[in-house]
């Protein structure tokens, strides 16, 4: 399945993307934004690694950021269970050198939409590091709203930050 958006195509992650995956994701700066779980250094192995999990989900919610024909970021919605079932996470990353391009919001609204119309949920919600204000301002464009700021929630490079939670809602409900 594609996604053509402006600038960039939203695609299934492939084992060929290894290389340029890699590339963009072995940044201290793109990972400083991130989860620690997210490998710093990043390398070949991490990258197939992370494209070999993509592919073995039954249901499409991992995509390439595909510009200029090299994957340039990974954009993705983590489904959960039970009580939380109707409710989904969305995380997102891009090469720093399309940074500030007005890329990553209309990405993030083309997986909203896909997520909202193929899967079975009804909420998709995202946590932001609070000394991340780009990415809050990413979910602002792309139509989320901020419903809580969670104190000193969350360590990241020894620095304790707040949390800054976001969501979107399925405009049927």
């Amino acid at each position: 399945m594609e996604i053509k958006g402006d600038g960039f195509i939203l695609r299934e992650l492939r084992l060929a993307d290894a290389k340029s995956l890699q590339k963009h994701a072995d940044n201290t700066r793109v990972f400083d934004a991130l989860l620690d779980r997210f490998p710093s250094p990043y390398k070949i192995a991490d990258a197939v690694d992370f494209i070999g999990l993509a592919m073995a989900d039954k249901v499409q919610t991992k995509f390439a950021i595909v510009i200029n024909h090299e994957v340039a970021g990974v954009i993705g919605i983590d489904l959960r269970v039970d009580i939380y079932r109707k409710s989904a996470l969305i995380g997102y990353w891009l090469g720093q050198e399309y940074w500030g391009k007005g890329i990553m919001h209309k990405a993030v609204k083309q997986v909203v939409d896909y997520g909202f119309a193929k899967l079975d949920i009804v909420r998709l919600q995202a946590g932001v590091l609070g000394n991340n204000p780009k990415s809050m301002r990413v979910l602002e464009k792309a139509g989320f709203v901020k419903e809580a700021i969670c104190k000193n929630a969350i360590i990241k490079n020894g620095l304790i930050l707040d949390e800054h939670l976001y969501a979107i809602l399925k405009p049927s409900v």
